[in-house]
């Protein structure tokens, strides 16, 4: 039969074979989607099954969904709604919204032999794999040269500028790593506080109406750019009250040594100061230490104390 027109009805006709070709879907999956209620069933024409356009473009639709992070389960949600005449315009507006850039940044290419100039001019596979893992370097099949996309080259700016200036690769990575879990729980919070705050009563349909998905939408872009416009004022104090603080105690000839009329200056561990960030936020750190400190301090006191009484009062029996 194969893809072509029918005499019954003058649209295009497929064989499950041809089906898939053109969607790119295998016939395996075809069966599964149509076993999970995803697809229409085909039309049957003596021994043969039918597919139509309709088949072609709900497929094309689920693998879209499918590059855009929804499950399977939340994908019929959405196709059901489409079918009861709710339509997917607003969500998939929505979608495309949240999907889009977050940045201005643009993607760039880099050679091999370019990145290896870069650092050191000496080739490290380890760090190329480490690069890759972390998404910092994306490989591109079927260059002429190795090639690989850079999706941040101002990321990559900075671990070169860090490693010219000593840092080693390997701390390098290790260091972003570090930070990439941070700032997803900086964005997690983010999105939690606006979805309470702005987004719950866009949400109470599942899927959204048309409209509330498109009103949402408005209001991603609006907020976009204030998660990282937060983050850079409050990295900024941040850095401001720190590097001080750093400079203080690195140009201290000795900080820990105390004079008669000086506070002793104490450089704490940066597990220490991460643990007590966990407990109190940045902003109650130092509340939180003076008030440990001074707990401490007391205790031992009183310890001291009592020591001397029992010794007081063994001297007097």
């Amino acid at each position: 039969m194969g893809a072509g027109l029918s005499e019954q009805s003058a649209q295009p006709e497929y064989r499950i074979e041809d089906l898939a070709h053109h969607s790119g879907a295998t016939v395996r999956t075809i069966r599964a989607y149509q076993d999970r209620g995803l697809l229409p069933r085909p039309e049957r024409r003596g021994r043969s099954n039918v597919y139509g356009d309709a088949h072609l473009a709900r497929l094309h639709q689920i693998a879209d969904l499918l590059d855009r992070g929804y499950t399977l389960a939340s994908i019929k949600e959405l196709l059901e709604a489409w079918d009861t005449g709710r339509g997917l315009g607003g969500v998939l507006g929505l979608v495309a919204e949240v999907h889009g850039p977050w940045t201005d940044e643009e993607a760039d290419r880099i050679s091999r032999a370019e990145l290896d100039a870069r650092f050191g001019g000496t080739p490290d596979e380890e760090a190329i794999r480490e690069a890759v893992e972390l998404g910092v370097l994306e490989r591109l099949p079927g260059a002429e040269t190795e090639e690989y996309l850079v999706p941040s080259p101002q990321e990559l700016a900075v671990a070169a500028e860090l490693y010219a200036a000593g840092v080693p690769l390997a701390a390098i990575t290790g260091h972003l790593r570090e930070l990439r879990d941070q700032v997803e729980h900086i964005a997690s919070r983010f999105l939690e506080f606006t979805t309470e705050h702005v987004f719950a009563r866009y949400l109470e349909h599942r899927p959204p109406t048309d409209a509330d998905a498109a009103e949402a939408a408005t209001m991603v872009r609006r907020l976009r750019p204030l998660a990282q416009q937060t983050v850079d004022a409050e990295l900024a104090r941040a850095m401001r009250l720190l590097a001080t603080r750093h400079l203080q105690i690195h140009l201290s000839p000795d900080p820990l040594r105390v004079e008669d009329d000086q506070a002793r200056v104490v450089a704490l561990p940066a597990g220490t100061i991460r643990a007590v960030q966990s407990l109190v936020g940045a902003e109650g750190v130092e509340a939180f230490i003076a008030a440990a400190t001074e707990r401490e301090v007391n205790k031992r006191t009183l310890d001291t104390l009592a020591a001397n009484q029992r010794i007081a009062n063994e001297l007097t029996q």
